[in-house]
């Protein structure tokens, strides 16, 4: 019986045609998403002159707000729904809502632009959480973390190319052509995924005397009960503060503590996103070896020393330098919190547990970044980044009482695929 479900797993991660499908399907959303971030970044600043900093704010209003709003629910959506033909919808939905606002630019309602990020940013707390049931079902258990580490390089690809991508496309061809290149990714995912195998009727579906509400409490008493998932929400929310605190602040480490115009930014985060490139692949060879529960504490320690060197530096080398080493080490934060998620829960509630434990981290972060423009004026820079330190530290530490705990053995659904 072993043998048999040995012989029919794939030799390798990329000899599995549904790790090939999803990867396809995410290089093309993210052509979209990043053309979408920058060219609409763009299109607003010109459309008021870059002096209507409320305008510019929005557009993040629209990109983050959804997440507070949506990923609770989502998550429950997504374990009620049938996961692939939720994905292929979401991203049809996401082409139709970029052509009707393609639409009203060519009308002269130009604020519609903000239509774009908020449904699509909407449509992915609904298909994010649905791709994570899908990893579950056609991944074997041993494979999910090498998984994660090269979808983490796929996004630093795009961390780094990303913005010259979007840029490019609206310099060269104006808002008209980065609407119709964003719409024509998101249909191209929608088809790409039509190659997935159908969905099939998930024990309980069929249920439907329980209430969407009990079944949303369930994701909160599912976390609650699970030391592991328990302990990596506390991780989660302190990563959140620490990360707030130098997402708000990076901008004057550059002009105060290295005595550089505001433009350095662009290369601290070349130099960072070019570091989670080659983190993201080194990860994903040693992936195996390592329980994800160790990769995250071992990311979020790496994580606390470079932030107080970049705290503290007044000296540009040793500050890429830092922030080189803290992009090697941030594959290992995501890619141990995600492989934690999928190998923890059940298939049935992998979406919810992601609904609840994603906010933690996001709802931290903002709150932080909102506080930390306030700390800046009461408090020295080198001092701020000791502190997002010292949180990134006991993130670490909280881990280290589980550091014994092995995943549940879960075979993956067969499919043949």
């Amino acid at each position: 019986m072993n043998v048999q479900k040995d012989a029919a797993k794939p030799a390798s991660l990329f000899g599995n045609k549904f790790y090939r499908t999803i990867l396809l399907s995410n290089i093309l959303l993210q052509i979209g998403i990043w053309v979408r971030n920058f060219a609409i970044l763009l299109f607003v600043v010109e459309k008021t002159g870059g002096e209507d900093s409320v305008a510019v704010s929005m557009i993040y209003v629209a990109e983050f707000a959804p997440i507070f709003i949506f990923s609770f629910i989502g998550g429950t959506f997504a374990d009620r729904w049938k996961p692939k033909r939720t994905m292929i919808w979401c991203d049809f939905l996401s082409a139709v809502s970029v052509f009707l606002v393609l639409l009203a630019l060519m009308f002269g309602s130009w604020q519609a632009i903000f239509f774009v990020t908020l449904v699509s940013a909407v449509l992915s707390q609904f298909s994010q959480p649905s791709g994570m049931r899908l990893f579950k079902l056609h991944l074997p258990a041993d494979q999910m973390q090498q998984a994660m580490a090269f979808f983490q390089s796929l996004m630093a690809i795009f961390l780094v190319s990303g913005p010259f991508l979007g840029t490019f496309v609206f310099i060269q061809f104006g808002i008209e052509v980065s609407i119709a290149v964003m719409g024509v990714a998101f249909l191209l995912s929608a088809a790409v995924l039509l190659r997935l195998p159908d969905d099939r009727e998930a024990k309980g579906e069929a249920d439907t005397e329980k209430r969407f509400w009990s079944e949303f409490k369930e994701g909160f008493r599912y976390v609650w009960h699970s030391r592991v998932l328990r302990m990596l929400g506390v991780t989660f929310a302190l990563a959140g503060l620490a990360v707030g605190i130098s997402q708000a602040l990076n901008i004057f480490i550059v002009t105060e503590q290295l005595g550089q115009r505001k433009e350095f930014l662009t290369y601290m985060l070349s130099v960072n996103g070019i570091a989670m490139l080659i983190g993201g692949g080194l990860i994903g060879v040693a992936a195996k070896k390592i329980p994800p529960q160790k990769l995250l504490a071992f990311g979020m320690a790496v994580g606390a020393a470079t932030t107080v060197v970049i705290g503290f530096s007044t000296s540009v080398p040793l500050t890429l330098s830092a922030s080189f080493l803290g992009g090697l080490s941030y594959p290992a934060i995501h890619i141990g919190i995600m492989t934690m998620i999928m190998q923890w829960s059940e298939d049935s509630i992998v979406g919810r547990v992601n609904g609840v434990l994603n906010p933690m981290f996001l709802g931290m972060m903002v709150l932080m970044i909102m506080g930390a423009g306030i700390m800046k004026q009461a408090v020295p820079l080198p001092v701020i980044y000791t502190v997002s330190a010292v949180l990134m530290a006991l993130g670490a530490l909280v881990l280290v009482p589980v550091f014994g705990q092995k995943a549940p053995i879960r075979e993956p659904a067969a499919g043949g695929f």
